[in-house]
């Protein structure tokens, strides 16, 4: 990938999407459902705030417990990772929006995996998802943005049981497209046996499939701390993507029925 020279530096990630399972198909982008203000940073959670490296990316969301690979190459970019290999092997990937010019107010910390550096300086990187949260202020510009941030919880839901119902729901929805997916390409497609169970890691790592530009919605679920919230709006955005995914389903197949009807016509006439 070519490198352009913004804020968000250079870096590389497989496939235009930094996500190692099944994308989910493209999702046509909608208004998200109206949000709770974000909280004052003295209330989000009582938490140690910290200063933390920043490493913005174009349109890139990362999300909690998910893997996302990187190519370090701009010189500034190599002198953080040197500090953060040297300190606890944590940053945070903000997106950064190449419409707007703007970074992001809640980001997701990276934890470094893996590191191999070449000879030439460069280094490829796989990191994890680890903790989300809110950037308070840029403390440093240079020779890498620094930010003092504070960490992000989600809310203790009202209702387990509600809870457990909606992402059993979810799932559903989740299975359903990845079949009719299968069934319009033509091959079987399954979700992989990993896929977490637990409804805030689920509504994380449906965040973080999202096929298509999505960045907007994806930053717009990455901010919610309320699980069921998420997963209510994932669920209406799988379960729109399952109808139109059915609707073309059984398009398909009646005009196969149909070229399959003329054919037999014709060897009849002959």
């Amino acid at each position: 990938m070519s490198s352009k020279n913004p804020p968000s530096g250079g870096f590389f990630h497989g496939c235009g999407q930094p996500r190692q399972h099944h994308p989910l198909p493209r999702i046509r982008p909608r208004q998200a459902a109206p949000q709770t203000p974000p909280q004052d940073c003295d209330n989000v959670t009582q938490l140690a705030v910290r200063e933390l490296p920043l490493f913005p990316l174009p349109d890139v969301v990362l999300f909690p417990q998910e893997v996302l690979p990187l190519h370090i190459f701009e010189p500034r970019y190599r002198m953080m990772l040197r500090t953060v290999l040297e300190t606890d092997r944590r940053f945070g990937v903000v997106r950064w929006d190449p419409q707007e010019g703007t970074m992001a107010s809640v980001g997701c910390c990276a934890e470094i995996l893996q590191c191999q550096t070449q000879k030439d300086d460069r280094s490829y990187i796989v990191t994890m998802g680890q903790q989300r949260f809110r950037l308070l202020e840029v403390v440093r510009e240079a020779p890498f943005k620094v930010g003092l941030v504070s960490w992000i919880e989600d809310e203790q839901p009202d209702d387990h049981d509600q809870l457990s119902q909606l992402s059993g729901q979810v799932s559903q929805a989740l299975t359903d497209v990845i079949e009719l997916t299968g069934k319009l390409m033509g091959k079987p497609t399954t979700l992989p046996n990993d896929l977490p169970d637990l409804p805030r890691e689920l509504s994380y790592w449906i965040g973080s499939h999202l096929g298509g530009p999505v960045a907007d919605q994806q930053q717009a679920l990455l901010e919610i701390t309320n699980t069921e919230e998420r997963l209510r709006q994932e669920f209406e955005l799988l379960d729109e993507t399952r109808r139109q995914l059915a609707a073309r389903t059984v398009l398909e197949s009646t005009l196969r029925d149909l070229k399959g009807s003329g054919a037999d016509e014709a060897s009849e006439d002959d």
